[in-house]
């Protein structure tokens, strides 16, 4: 019910937000309705025309002193239409419901090849006895942040093959091992309409998106000019790692598990342990040896994991092609299940962007942190991290937008430093929350996007405070 109720107050704040704006602020939203449901990114939305004498003399000197560079402020556009007319508009940035729709099959259609790749090895993995083999090695700590769970049973294995996906950065192949677990942890569920306890933890888990090493945000860095790119590898690193934790606690408290258990604490401790060693070695690394020894990390992972696989299989002695076509059928009917539910995700979305209520949002806190006499730099780079839990595209666009907007100060800015470390701290929650969910045909989801969503707070109150400790 919970997920329902945001799902159909996204849609009725959104259409309300548009029918305000035009009728209350005309210019510039006439056609806002037809923006909602057909626009594409990059169309051109008109807001006014004046004549050059009416318009701010700083506005017309850049214009006649950059010829055919449009004046740009706060993402609005004015250039010049003939010698006595100015042409002020902005730029469509998100798709209107008819494109989302479609973009949203096309994003099952592409991921029907990884599902079936990957649920195919899982399924050799399976009979080849390695996922049990898996979830004995971690049985110690997971059984007791998933008490529900039976000793050895197969789940935890594929949530082990779905985290070290994670931390490797490798979303394609933790999107399937994530599904598989979720289906695992579907066998247990006695109210297969209500999501179980253990299926909120991995979830929650899942969505605060521990990740070793943000290969992408350091390679977009270097690519818009930042003196240092990797500046923000340890800010990301400790942002997306007290995300993790505040998850597990969160969830913890609310299914009542004793976090101080000597297991999980060793388990924790050890961890962030080989974190820091990770940190101290990846400082000692310029930008391109990072990039190196990430692809080799993860790629090469990936490719141990494949061969292992079938010498385990080939070892039992099963036939291990029938058993990868076996899985491979399992992720395609998977990936063509979960249409439905991320159609309708991301309608809620694209409604929400196109009719500009992430706009008045941050428009409002700029306002209320202004007028309390705060420092308001943050708040420059906080639209990555009001849109990462709906679209992980559309968050990476902010990022990018933020460190190109030489008003802001280019990417070496405050604002473009934070938005990179609010894209490395969390996940896409309401994504995770369409796909995983639906692919098990959850319609009670309980507490998990509450829950999900206070991490998500955490990672950017995190983030932050480590932005202002490193760079304020």
């Amino acid at each position: 019910m919970a997920l329902s109720r945001i799902w159909s107050a996204f849609i009725i704040i959104a259409i309300a937000v548009a029918c305000i704006k035009s009728v209350f602020f005309p210019a510039g939203n006439r056609t806002i309705f037809t923006t909602m449901v057909t626009g594409k990114p990059g169309d051109t939305i008109s807001i006014r025309k004046t004549a050059v004498a009416e318009t701010d003399a700083k506005i017309v000197a850049f214009l006649d002193s950059n010829k055919g560079k449009p004046y740009v402020e706060n993402g609005i556009q004015t250039v010049k239409n003939g010698d006595q007319e100015l042409h002020t508009y902005r730029l469509q940035t998100a798709e209107g419901i008819v494109d989302t729709c479609q973009t949203a099959v096309t994003l099952c259609l592409k991921l029907i090849g990884f599902m079936a790749l990957f649920m195919g090895f899982m399924s050799i993995a399976e009979k080849a006895g390695g996922i049990r083999f898996l979830s004995r090695l971690i049985g110690p700590f997971f059984s007791r942040i998933f008490p529900e769970i039976p000793k050895g049973h197969p789940s935890m294995g594929h949530m082990v093959m779905n985290f070290s996906a994670n931390l490797l950065g490798l979303d394609n192949a933790a999107t399937p091992f994530g599904i598989k677990a979720m289906e695992s942890l579907q066998e247990l569920n006695p109210d297969k309409d209500r999501a179980s306890n253990s299926q909120i933890m991995f979830l929650c888990l899942h969505a605060s998106g521990l990740t070793l090493i943000p290969v992408s945000i350091i390679a977009l860095r270097s690519a818009a000019g930042a003196t240092n790119p990797m500046d923000i590898f340890v800010p990301c690193m400790i942002a997306t790692f007290f995300a993790t934790i505040a998850a597990m606690i969160i969830v913890s408290v609310k299914q009542k598990i004793n976090l101080f258990q000597p297991v999980i604490l060793g388990w924790v401790l050890g961890i962030s342990a080989l974190i820091a060693l990770l940190v101290v070695y990846i400082k000692s690394l310029d930008t391109d040896a990072v990039q190196v020894f990430s692809g080799m990390l993860s790629s090469g992972i990936i490719l141990l994991i494949f061969i292992l696989i079938i010498l385990a299989g080939l070892y039992k002695k099963i036939d291990v092609f029938s058993s990868f076509i076996d899985g491979a059928k399992g992720g395609f009917e998977t990936a063509v299940k979960i249409i439905p539910y991320l159609v309708g995700m991301l309608v809620a979305i694209s409604l929400l962007r196109t009719s500009g209520t992430f706009d008045a949002v941050i428009n409002g806190m700029k306002t209320l942190f202004a007028a309390m006499g705060s420092d308001t730099r943050f708040v420059d780079g906080l639209p990555t991290a009001l849109v990462k839990p709906f679209s992980g595209g559309a968050a990476r666009g902010m990022m990018v937008d933020t460190m190109k907007n030489p008003a802001l100060g280019g990417p070496d800015s405050f604002p473009a430093r934070l938005s990179c470390i609010l894209q490395g701290s969390s996940d896409t929650t309401f994504y995770v929350i369409a796909v995983y969910f639906g692919a098990v045909s959850v319609k009670n989801t309980r507490y998990a996007v509450g829950a999900m969503l206070l991490a998500d707070l955490v990672g950017i109150i995190t983030s932050i405070l480590l932005c202002y400790f490193f760079f304020g």
